[in-house]
């Protein structure tokens, strides 16, 4: 046999120290991202709590106001059966007191209301996109 002697392969010269700081900046930016991820997720969740309290907060008053209204108009419906009653007895003194008095709480009835659907209005202005 003929004894040729074999060429080594050449292997390119790489920096070693340039390689690590290659993977060191992937690492930390890996490490960046995780940390804003988790900043983001745990701001949002905070945003979503507090969207939660304001519709809470907003159906408490609303349905507080609507229970109260409600009982007005009852009491302004009994108070016209009373007024009705005394009314026909009295021709004419009851019945004026009977209409004020009727009058007057259906009005704060409806003021009642009408701020009901105020803070339902406002809750769907704050937690709107």
């Amino acid at each position: 046999m003929i004894e040729q002697s074999a060429e080594t392969a050449v292997t390119p010269h790489t920096d070693v120290a340039e390689e690590v700081a290659q993977e060191e900046s992937v690492r930390e930016a890996f490490a960046r991202f995780y940390a804003d991820a988790r900043a983001y997720a745990a701001a949002e969740a905070d945003r979503q709590k507090l969207r939660a309290g304001i519709v809470a907060t907003a159906l408490r008053n609303a349905a507080i106001l609507a229970v109260v209204a409600f009982i007005l108009s009852f009491a302004s419906i009994v108070a016209l059966l009373v007024g009705i009653i005394l009314s026909l007895q009295a021709r004419l003194g009851p019945l004026g007191a009977t209409a004020a008095v009727v009058g007057g709480g259906l009005l704060l009835a409806i003021i009642l209301l009408l701020l009901a659907r105020g803070c339902v209005t406002r809750m769907k202005k704050a937690i709107a996109p």
